[in-house]
């Protein structure tokens, strides 16, 4: 069952209004270091890429990208500061699909993403791993089931926070195994993970970019990976469908700023997101850390991307009757 990365098309209306206040801006931005608020905590993979992406970024805007981690809430608490930030640019939201479309579908009290920021740039294509600690006695995911039918209820998975991708991949993979496991919500998948390398939690469905170091450093156990097909930089690990298990999560990272964010603003950040893009050190990054190039999408196409997967999951989160806590 394939997890946020569905590709049609839905028209969209609208456009973004022009502030009178922000007039000036538009010709200077970037005016000053821009932010890049981050809704987890340092260590997992959205605050990774941000990071990588900042190195690229900097020297093509000509100004600092300073990281704000704002973790909590699966993402929201940063999707919330940005979204009430000055729609001048400065202030970057680098989200994770879920943070988008699904959150406002499960969190309660949720704002309406759709209307409160404005997609700029997708900047990755990803999937997820499924690993265990070191003390956890499973090489696979079938053996993990088998540990959980022998002792239902015992088995804990950690995620980013009620909501996350990785949570719906844990819930997913549970009713498609037919096994029961104790969710953990955590502030970001660095905490998540390093509860699992402890021992603390059973299993986490990792992002890449934090797991792969650990599994190449004898720190975690590699059972299974989301994707339709093996990533690679873990060659060896098979899919969960390889292992007869029937759950596709895949999912991508992108950038928004507040909804009314002027278009020539949106329209800079955008272009030069997709010139740092080019950089090989970016190409590069996203190869160590086992993610992807995404497709080579407008602004305006990723918007109705965004939109379309924001309406696909209000139903189809529904009709999956996961409960989240």
């Amino acid at each position: 069952m394939t997890m946020i990365n569905r590709r049609h098309a839905l028209a969209l209306g609208g456009s973004s209004l022009l502030m009178p206040s922000l007039v000036r801006a538009q010709a200077t931005w970037p005016n000053g270091p821009v932010t890049f608020v981050v809704g987890y905590a340092a260590g997992g993979s959205t605050d990774i890429n941000a990071r990588e992406l900042a190195q690229v970024m900097t020297p093509v805007i000509g100004q600092q990208i300073i990281i704000d981690n704002k973790g909590g809430a699966a993402g929201s608490i940063g999707l919330r500061a940005t979204a009430a930030a000055k729609p001048d640019g400065q202030n970057i939201f680098v989200a994770v699909g879920t943070n988008v479309i699904i959150n406002p579908w499960v969190q309660k009290g949720m704002i309406d993403t759709i209307s409160a920021l404005a997609p700029i740039s997708q900047i990755t294509d990803y999937q997820y791993v499924l690993v265990v600690g070191n003390k956890v006695p499973a090489k696979n995911a079938q053996e993990l089931v088998a540990l959980a039918k022998k002792e239902p209820d015992k088995l804990t998975y950690s995620s980013s926070g009620v909501g996350g991708n990785n949570h719906l991949a844990g819930a997913l993979f549970a009713e498609a195994a037919g096994i029961k496991m104790v969710h953990v919500p955590y502030k970001g998948t660095g905490p998540a993970v390093a509860d699992v390398i402890s021992g603390q939690i059973t299993c986490n469905f990792s992002s890449l970019p934090p797991a792969v170091s650990q599994i190449k450093g004898g720190n975690l156990k590699a059972l299974a990976v989301t994707g339709n097909k093996r990533v690679k930089s873990l060659p060896d690990v098979p899919t969960l469908k390889e292992q007869g298990i029937d759950v596709v999560v895949t999912s991508w990272q992108g950038l928004f700023g507040p909804a009314k964010t002027p278009d020539a603003i949106l329209d800079k950040i955008d272009a030069a997101t997709k010139k740092a893009m080019t950089d090989p050190k970016w190409e590069a990054a996203l190869a160590r850390d086992g993610l992807e190039m995404p497709p080579v999408r407008t602004r305006a196409e990723f918007t109705k991307f965004v939109h379309d997967e924001h309406a696909f999951w209000g139903k189809k989160l529904k009709q999956l009757n996961i409960q989240m806590e």
